[in-house]
């Protein structure tokens, strides 16, 4: 099976503002190409209790090895106790777009405790 050069990856805020706070923050760090933001009608269960509410879905577009990254800087920005994060292979990506989507995002590199940070100037 083919490893996917780049997914969409997916997860729901409670304000437009967060959600728009939240993509600015990932897009600062080099962790996504795009946000986009929807409003939808959320329906779900939730400590035993059926909820209904608007909230607003992130689709992230990124590159398949900055997942892991992607995962950790939203669960450290979320303000959900149990935010949904899942993510979909991009297939069949137009070259074009492909190319500018690697070019946004930078490169996942492990961290060397000690090291500074692979784009440092010093």
């Amino acid at each position: 099976m083919d490893i996917p050069e780049h997914l969409a990856v997916f997860t729901t805020l409670p304000s437009r503002e967060q959600a728009q706070a939240l993509s600015r923050e990932l897009l600062a760090r080099e962790l996504v190409a795009c946000a986009q933001i929807h409003s939808i009608d959320s329906l779900y269960r939730w400590q035993d209790k059926v909820c209904e509410d608007t909230e607003w879905r992130l689709l992230l577009k990124t590159r398949a090895t900055l997942y892991d990254a992607v995962q950790a800087a939203i669960c450290e920005l979320h303000p959900y106790e149990l935010p949904a994060i899942y993510a979909v292979p991009m297939t069949r990506v137009f070259d074009i777009f492909g190319g500018w989507l690697h070019e946004q995002t930078r490169a996942a590199s492990p961290a060397t405790p000690g090291a500074p940070p692979a784009d440092s100037k010093d």
